[in-house]
């Protein structure tokens, strides 16, 4: 496995840990309707949306390189 692969997994695994802390954060938002579950959970869909930005950029940069 290729260093390329192995830094796609992460950044799969890190978007998808940020979009679920961001839907917990949200729903204990509208439970409690706390302050700060809301900016945390605001905060981490814009990390998600930014790893899903920088994966896209990652993508096109090493294009040419194997995944082996």
């Amino acid at each position: 496995m290729s260093l390329k692969a192995i830094h796609l997994v992460f950044i799969t695994a890190s978007t998808a840990l940020a979009f679920g802390f961001a839907a917990w954060a949200l729903t204990a938002y509208a439970n409690a309707g706390q302050t700060g579950d809301l900016l945390f959970g605001l905060g981490s869909a814009a990390c998600g949306v930014g790893l899903i930005v920088y994966g896209r950029y990652f993508l096109k940069k090493l294009k040419d390189v194997s995944y082996l």
